[in-house]
């Protein structure tokens, strides 16, 4: 026997008792008598005693069915509102939504979209969860992620928001000292700063047509997290690689130059990534629905590569 509760056989048997008749809870409940009368023979056997004295005019409770009434129809009311409950949360954009966000990106352009995603759907809450480490969507328990990748994880459902291009860059003051590299192979490995969480590996992979060199950066700081090599590469000491929404800012006021503009490293996109598509929850659906509206074309492009 199962240690499971037959939570069927005592709906069944809450709903028979409130008929009053098999063959009006089989209509109501859209079975056949058969299947009820199995439904509740079967509860019989398991408890080893009868619910219902039944001819074939009158059905009646026994006493010991009138005495597991109460809890029957108490247990077949809490599943019918647990239903219920779910069903509205998953029709209606409400309740919390637990969502992954890379910790640069998260703070500097997420974090100031939340307000009008709150403003619109009132009913709804986000538990912003800030790291640049690649969580496990489904193992940790989130809805969904913003990924910054060249490919999302396949296992996942995957919505493209836009691409992200990748830029060379260094300060002023390196380039004044060091010079301009006009080659892959002019970067000094040893000057180059490297992030840690970066997929793949550490390894800078330039293109040029057909052309490919690769470098390896072995600079005197690894982080991980992007905005920790900033100070370094601003005091002219480093080059590193930046994704676009870091580095347009910089480039634009003069205190960064783009490197290498012959050469091109394989840029990536932005993600909404949530364990699937079907039957997803109406508050998962508008927070993706909303940031494909406010991520498609975002402020932070680089105009020389903003047609790219």
């Amino acid at each position: 026997m199962s240690k499971l509760p037959d939570f069927e056989g005592l709906a069944l048997f809450a709903k028979v008792a409130e008929c009053r008749s098999f063959r009006a809870a089989a209509r109501e409940l859209d079975l056949s008598v058969p299947t009820l009368s199995r439904g509740i023979a079967r509860l019989e056997k398991r408890l080893g005693a009868r619910v219902f004295n039944r001819t074939s005019r009158q059905l009646a409770l026994t006493a010991f069915g009138t005495s597991l009434l109460g809890r029957a129809t108490q247990l077949y009311r809490d599943a019918e509102e647990a239903e219920a409950l779910a069903r509205d949360q998953s029709a209606s954009p409400r309740g919390t939504v637990r969502l992954a966000v890379p910790m640069t990106f998260g703070v500097r352009w997420v974090a100031p979209l939340l307000p009008g995603l709150l403003e619109r759907y009132p009913e709804l809450s986000v538990d912003l969860h800030l790291s640049d480490a690649v969580v496990d969507v489904v193992g940790d328990g989130f809805d969904a992620a913003l990924r910054i990748a060249s490919l999302p994880d396949s296992s996942l459902a995957a919505r493209l928001l836009c691409k992200v291009s990748r830029f060379t860059v260094a300060a002023p003051a390196y380039v004044k000292r060091y010079g301009t590299p006009k080659h892959p192979r002019d970067l000094d490995p040893s000057h180059c700063l490297a992030y840690a969480f970066r997929a793949g590996s550490d390894a800078w992979r330039f293109r040029n047509g057909r052309k490919e060199e690769v470098v390896h950066p072995m600079g005197r700081l690894r982080a991980t997290n992007s905005e920790a090599l900033l100070p370094v590469l601003l005091a002219g000491q480093a080059v590193a690689a930046l994704p676009e929404f870091m580095a347009a800012e910089y480039l634009r006021d003069g205190r960064l130059l783009p490197l290498l503009a012959d050469w091109q490293q394989p840029g990536g996109g932005l993600y909404f990534v949530s364990p699937t598509t079907r039957n997803r929850p109406a508050k998962v659906e508008v927070v993706a629905n909303y940031f494909t509206e406010v991520l498609s074309d975002p402020v932070w492009r680089w105009p020389s590569r903003s047609k790219k």
